[in-house]
């Protein structure tokens, strides 16, 4: 049981810095995706930005070349600076939704760890479904390492100790702590704990 939590955690990888490279898109086709992404039509996008929709529409068809002035006066309309309209990957080659069946499981057995995504390479936060049957806990060594962790009681009763203090959570409590600090989870119930967990960065 705790074993197989053992593994998981040993063979845990830090997560590497990342980030977008500017995809070549000319300005124009760089606003319509980002308008698009925001739900506005081109007469909302104008009246925002306090420009004239022949304005927005002349800048999507690449027909003129915005200033400086004009482009920052643009963005106006959306809550983004220009270095970052000039850097976002305007379609993310990152797969975004999961279906619970995508869920990567990573320990197994009486403790089940479930991961958002195949891996954590190149991402600042780990997000897991947790289930511990009866009885079940992460070993009787205390757990640390790097970041910081938190997660809310769905159902059951969560044991957690953190620092030498122990506190019993039921469904709707949560938890926020520093991962150094020694830690230990356990279910002391009679019917399966689960949580939903965030680490940053993460640990497995």
């Amino acid at each position: 049981m705790a074993g197989d939590f053992r593994r998981a955690h040993s063979s845990a990888q830090d997560a590497g810095a990342g980030g977008d490279d500017t995809d070549g898109q000319d300005l124009g086709v760089r606003l319509r995706e980002l308008r698009k992404m925001y739900g506005l039509s081109q007469r909302e996008l104008a009246k925002r930005a306090g420009v004239t929709n022949g304005t927005i529409s002349l800048i999507e068809q690449s027909r003129i070349s915005p200033s400086i002035g004009s482009l920052k006066k643009v963005l106006g309309g959306f809550p983004i600076s220009i270095a970052d309209f000039l850097t976002l990957d305007m379609s993310p080659r990152a797969k975004v939704f999961y279906q619970a069946k995508d869920l990567r499981e990573i320990a197994g057995g009486d403790v089940s760890f479930r991961l958002v995504g195949r891996d954590t390479r190149d991402r600042a936060i780990q997000m897991m479904h947790e289930r511990y049957v009866p009885g079940a806990d992460t070993g009787e060594e205390m757990l640390s390492h790097a970041g910081e962790e938190c997660g809310i009681v769905i159902s059951g009763v969560l044991e957690l100790t953190v620092g030498g203090e122990s506190r019993r959570l039921v469904p709707g409590d949560a938890y926020y702590f520093n991962s150094r600090l020694p830690h230990r989870f356990q279910n002391p119930g009679t019917v399966d704990c689960v949580v939903v967990s965030a680490c940053t960065p993460p640990s497995f």
